[in-house]
């Protein structure tokens, strides 16, 4: 099949993938561009879930100040290298990222920096709130919905993303290490608000 130019380019500019990798993926997907995108997007998630496990060391350290001055966040946000710390989509993230912590003001980074203590605080509360005459099954149904919902409201990674809520913030980190080509890591953030 001949792809047009046009077409390969505009693939490009929307998934930011090499030249070869566009044709390729219009060639697969006969012309369509919204499937050629999400095969794109497929390789190149997981092309990232190989990379998970590459020490990230490099990166940057993003403030954002709400205006006002009333409330800040601070975010570390880790690759591989200097060189993709300073592109544009690297910087945007962190930015992104600082703005999420400010505006959702998340407690912990994910699930599993949640302590033990506080899970099975939070486990018997909604055992609690589950309990009268449901059957133990349903309530244990009942216990891990309601920590799905905790989660996605005190862990910044599992948060819907402020700008965009169909997506994840952990998804917004993975697509941007699919682009980077490196293993990109949340390492640790802050917020501040005055007179907390």
């Amino acid at each position: 099949m001949d792809i047009p130019v046009e077409a390969v380019k505009e693939l490009r500019t929307r998934t930011g993938a090499g030249v070869m990798d566009c044709r390729r993926a219009l060639a697969e997907a006969r012309g369509d561009m919204a499937v050629a995108v999400a095969l794109l997007r497929e390789k190149a998630l997981a092309e990232a879930a190989k990379r998970a496990d590459r020490e990230a060391r490099d990166g940057r350290i993003e403030v954002y100040v709400h205006p006002g001055n009333r409330v800040a966040a601070m975010v570390e946000l880790n690759c591989e290298t200097d060189f993709v710390a300073r592109t544009e989509g690297f910087i945007r993230l962190a930015h992104d990222l600082a703005m999420q912590v400010t505006a959702a003001n998340p407690r912990f980074l994910s699930p599993v920096d949640v302590p033990p203590e506080v899970l099975e605080e939070e486990r018997a509360s909604y055992r609690s709130q589950a309990a009268g005459n449901k059957p133990p099954h349903i309530v244990e149904r009942i216990v891990e919905g309601k920590l799905r919902k905790f989660y996605e409201e005190t862990c910044l990674l599992e948060q819907p993303f402020i700008r965009d809520p169909e997506r994840k913030v952990r998804e917004l980190v993975t697509e941007v290490a699919a682009q980077v080509g490196e293993n990109v890591v949340v390492r640790r953030f802050a917020r501040f608000e005055l007179g907390s």
